[in-house]
């Protein structure tokens, strides 16, 4: 005797079928389900074609993602930022995408603002959906756990600072931000304004502890302004030093963006670059060559670091043999244009 079956369809035809509605028109549990349609453990094989033709008919597909999670293997990588717009964010996600690309990874991405308690969110987010992680974690203490130790995969810091055991590779923002100084005292220049970025964000951090370590080896007063990464935060900045009647020699921006904003500020005020004030920044984006004068900056290779990034957490997992990649931090380079003269040329 043949049983006749009904037809499966979907409960409701607004909704995506899932494996539930499967196990339950086969009458069968989800677990059973599962090892059915993967061919995994003891199923009868009367079971196995009773639960087949029910997905066929439901024209059930299961989830990527749901399916790569019961094998542990999801082909995903996740990337954690503090923001996902700016010059270097978007270069810094070129070298990621490049490399995981070549290499048939997929990228799931979110930021956190800068706050922990958003960092926390998407990890949580990402948690049990990607094999690894690239993280630029929001602002902690220093020695303080910065939320990324229980993270249950293999994770890659792009911090400069210490990354409480993760692997780690980044730029040298510090570094980078004191070689800046030595070549705007080198210039002449002695009374050097700083415009810092975003409370709490890495990169921000690390220049302005890169500025005032310069300051004081050279037992000279620190001048630090707020500011945001943004044209107008630099705008603002450098309009508020110019109230205060007393000039700067110099003005350093904390990123490209920020001098762009604090060029205009100076050339509404009639002051003039560089005989004036000389205005430096930090990334060299691409605007930076482009501005008159042309912007003096610290180049970074934000699509190197990214790069860098993915390769060191596939060779730190085993699924690359990479000797040439370690843990560290990338070089910054001073491009010198003619935003910054000597201070004691004012005609150069």
């Amino acid at each position: 005797m043949t049983l006749k079956r009904p037809p499966y369809q979907p409960r409701d035809a607004t909704r995506a079928v899932t494996i539930r509605d499967v196990a339950r028109d086969a009458g069968v549990s989800v677990a059973t389900v599962s090892r059915a349609l993967n061919h995994r453990g003891h199923v009868a094989e009367a079971v196995r074609l009773r639960v087949r033709e029910v997905a066929d008919a439901l024209r059930y597909a299961p989830h990527p993602g749901a399916r790569n999670l019961s094998s542990r293997s999801t082909h995903t990588l996740g990337v954690v930022l503090p923001v996902l717009h700016g010059e270097f964010y978007s270069s810094l996600m070129r070298g990621i995408d490049q490399v995981a690309r070549s290499h048939g990874l997929h990228l799931l991405v979110s930021s956190h603002h800068g706050r922990r308690d958003e960092q926390d969110a998407a990890l949580q987010a990402l948690r049990g959906r990607v094999e690894g992680l690239i993280v630029m974690s929001a602002a902690h203490a220093p020695g303080e756990d910065a939320g990324l130790l229980h993270i249950g995969v293999p994770a890659v810091s792009l911090d400069d600072a210490d990354a409480a055991g993760m692997s780690t590779i980044a730029i040298d923002n510090r570094g980078g931000a004191v070689a800046m100084v030595r070549h705007l005292l080198s210039r002449g220049h002695r009374r050097i304004a700083f415009i810092g970025g975003p409370a709490g964000q890495p990169e921000a951090v690390a220049r302005e502890l890169g500025y005032r370590q310069a300051m004081a080896d050279f037992g000279l007063e620190e001048w630090v302004v707020e500011g945001a990464f943004d044209e107008a935060s630099g705008h603002g900045a450098c309009a508020g030093i110019l109230r205060q009647g007393l000039r700067p020699d110099a003005v350093f921006a904390g990123n490209d963006l920020m001098a762009l904003g604090c060029l205009f500020a100076l050339t509404q005020a009639g002051v003039r670059v560089p005989q004036d004030v000389a205005l430096v920044g930090f990334d060299d984006i691409p605007l930076a060559a482009y501005a008159h004068p042309g912007l003096t900056t610290m180049r970074v290779d934000a699509a190197e670091l990214g790069r860098r990034a993915v390769r060191l957490l596939l060779s730190s997992t085993g699924a690359i043999a990479d000797p040439d990649i370690e843990p560290g931090l990338l070089a910054t380079t001073l491009v010198v244009r003619a935003s910054c003269a000597a201070a004691e040329d004012p005609e150069a």
